[in-house]
């Protein structure tokens, strides 16, 4: 029919196949193939019934992400989704891999649906704040009723075989040939003369809703559409399926449709979605890149980090040697492992079976010579230069060659760790973040001198074990935390200056944080950043500011250390994470201001928000100058991924660019002459100077 969809037929079973690797995306030429191959289908007297099916590993995926804003071009997917709903000869869709998006939709479109037990069905689009745009959201309340429906379309996430043949998305689940198998079932509904199941032809009862359900509905999921534009056209789109005729509602959803194509939400999360992809592509790096083995691991430092890290590659069946200073800091590490292994049993996520063969795979020692033959060791000790310096030395003398030598450092150097080790060609930065086991982020860090092996081999593990990796180069603090610097700088100066901690939380929350600053700072524990504050003062590397980071020090120094010691700037009762503003605290503030010679003043909350989001992007412009971050996508991967920057918003790069460079950069200047500039922290970055200047943005680089 046409170079990616064929035709032929099996006695009176009509066979439409779709051939278009990888992942037999909806392009143009496989959307104008399948109708012309339907129509092929529908003109042959001998044909009966159609199967349609797809080649390769996987049924329509989706999409065709290479026609992402390109002109739409005829048939238009929700034009062939209804071909094959009108076809007056039963149509059959043949399910394996995934049908998802626009694929799910096309079966939808088919009067009923096999799948392969290994199969999984889904309408992903809120994930890129969109809605259905085919048909789903009017197609699947018909199918397998509203509440079944809304579940689906606004988690997004795809549903097994079995689990939509109990929803009634799936009509029949195979086990060994999905081909044969649906021939032989669309034979039986041939010959049991079986009606065609148009979805458009059914209509929901609304009396079948109870009422207020989608209020309900929009309770019971705020905190999980708190900023997202897409789900409450989700819940209108299903909710005109109930209340309006087919056509109607195919009108409706278009609408709402185009809404979210439009809305800076959607803009941002398909930046997002490319942008992760971008972030595996790292320059000098090629498919050629040699690569190492990596089936042995081990971890230096068993605490709560050492134990999640490790967590990582067991989960994938590496075994991990558990390294610390005595037994008894590794059963304390093992304990936590075990904890959080014995959740997944508890809420039926693995067996006790699966559990025991996990926990053999931790093997715990305090000698070093036993890591001789590890592939990786990963070294996760508290940030101290001279205690990580120890232990690469020990490391070089004891690994094997080719061994990748790794640190979890935060913020240290990674050049001078690796120079104290014969082989600073394998040294890398893993930096992973808290907790170790859950977060998707993993920070590789760059050194001078790491060779392209090692760095080709680590950023293929970090999507082995389920990390989203983005390479950064040396620096303090390297991308994530050079940038967090003056976002918690700036909360704690406002502390100073009159702002509440409850109000700073407020702005940040509000404008789309998991929490505020100041939260976030005593779940973490204050004492960290007191720690870290420390060494740079020591080393002379931390400005000679006494206001930067003054109300967190003396906090640590009266034993308030966050919410593990019962209060930090907060006050938490035992057993609650709830924080509660202490008068103590704001007392303390007050008498430090006063001290300083700070008169206290009233902060909008617009000044809030800038001056804690606007350090983050000039750091960034920096950053992204100097070569330590590829691109400015991958600094965006990198907030969203490991700091909680809403998806939304497309990370802290692509916001600037949504507000405007030069806007930023006017703002900056006049907190430059408002604020002062003594200690430079509202120095603009020059890259920033320039695009406002040039009237460009970070996505134009």
């Amino acid at each position: 029919m046409n170079e990616v969809v064929f035709s032929k037929a099996e006695g009176r079973i009509g066979i439409i196949e779709i051939n278009s690797p990888p992942v037999n995306a909806l392009s143009h030429a496989v959307r104008d193939g399948i109708v012309r191959a339907l129509q092929t289908a529908r003109n042959d007297k001998d044909v009966e019934a159609i199967v349609l099916i797809c080649a390769g590993r996987t049924f329509i995926a989706g999409a065709d992400i290479r026609e992402f804003g390109l002109p739409p071009k005829a048939p238009h997917l929700p034009e062939v989704v209804a071909a094959l709903e009108a076809s007056p000869k039963p149509v059959v869709a043949a399910i394996h891999g995934t049908a998802l998006g626009g694929g799910f939709e096309i079966a939808l479109g088919c009067h009923y649906r096999v799948a392969g037990v290994a199969a999984k069905v889904g309408l992903p689009e809120v994930k890129l704040g969109l809605i259905p745009g085919a048909g789903g959201t009017q197609r699947l309340p018909r199918l397998i009723g509203v509440e079944g429906a809304l579940q689906m379309i606004m988690s997004g996430n795809p549903i097994a075989a079995k689990k939509a043949a109990e929803m009634g998305a799936v009509d029949h689940v195979v086990l060994d040939d999905l081909l044969k198998e649906t021939i032989d079932f669309t034979g039986k509904l041939l010959d049991e003369c079986a009606p065609l199941r148009r979805l458009c032809d059914i209509q929901i009862d609304p009396g079948s809703v109870p009422e207020n359900y989608y209020d309900e509905f929009r309770l019971a999921n705020a905190r999980r559409m708190r900023g997202y534009f897409a789900p409450e056209r989700i819940i209108s789109a299903v909710q005109a399926a109930v209340e309006m005729n087919f056509e109607d509602g195919m009108r409706r959803e278009r609408e709402l449709f185009i809404e979210c194509l439009h809305s800076p939400e959607s803009i941002a999360l398909r930046h997002v979605f490319f942008a992760e992809r971008k972030a595996g592509k790292v320059d000098g790096l090629t498919k050629d890149t040699p690569l190492r083995d990596t089936k042995s691991v081990a971890l230096i430092g068993t605490g709560t980090m050492g134990g999640g890290i490790a967590m990582n590659f067991a989960s994938k069946g590496i075994p991990v040697h558990m390294v610390d200073v005595d037994d008894a800091a590794i059963e304390r590490g093992m304990a936590v492992v075990r904890s959080n292994y014995m959740r997944g049993v508890k809420k039926g996520r693995m067996s006790e079976a699966q559990f025991d063969t996990l926990m053999q795979l931790f093997i715990p020692t305090t000698n070093y010579e036993d890591l001789a033959g590890v592939d990786l060791v990963i070294e996760a000790v508290f940030e101290n230069m001279a205690v990580k310096k120890d232990i690469f030395r020990r490391l070089d003398q004891v690994c094997k060659p080719g061994a990748i030598l790794a640190s979890n450092t935060s913020t240290l150097d990674l050049n001078e760790i690796a120079a104290v080790t014969s082989r600073p060609q394998d040294v890398v930065g893993l930096h992973f973040f808290s907790p170790a086991n859950i977060m998707r982020l993993l920070e590789i860090v760059r050194g001078a001198e790491t060779s392209l092996e090692v760095l080709a081999t680590v950023m293929g593990l970090a999507k082995k074990i389920g990390k989203v990796g983005v390479v950064s180069g040396v620096c303090h603090g390297f991308i994530g935390n050079r940038m967090l610097e003056g976002y918690i700088r700036e909360a704690g100066l406002m502390l100073l200056e009159g702002a509440k901690p409850e109000q700073i939380d407020r702005v940040l929350y509000e404008f789309g944080m998991p929490m505020g600053p100041i939260a976030m700072g005593d779940l973490a524990g204050i004492d960290v950043g007191a720690k870290v504050r420390e060494e740079r003062r020591r080393k002379g590397t931390f400005p000679a500011d006494e206001r930067f980071g003054l109300v967190a020090d003396k906090l640590v120094a009266m034993g308030r250390c966050g919410q593990k010691t019962g209060a930090g700037v907060y006050r938490y009762e035992e057993g609650s994470r709830a924080a509660i503003p202490d008068p103590e605290v704001q007392t303390l503030i007050q008498n430090e201001a006063a001290r300083l010679g700070i008169s206290q003043r009233h902060l909008s909350d617009e000044e809030i928000l800038t001056r804690c989001i606007y350090p983050l992007i000039n750091e960034g412009a920096k950053i992204l100058d100097e070569g330590i971050a590829q691109r400015a996508s991958d600094i965006d991967i990198v907030w969203i991924n490991g700091y909680g920057f809403p998806p939304y918003r497309g990370g802290p790069m692509h916001y600037a660019d949504h507000v405007g460079p030069g806007k930023i950069y006017e703002q900056i200047c006049r907190y430059r002459d408002t604020l002062g500039n003594e200690f430079g922290y509202w120095e603009s970055a020059p890259l920033l100077e320039k695009l406002a200047s040039d009237r460009r943005k970070f996505a134009d680089l």
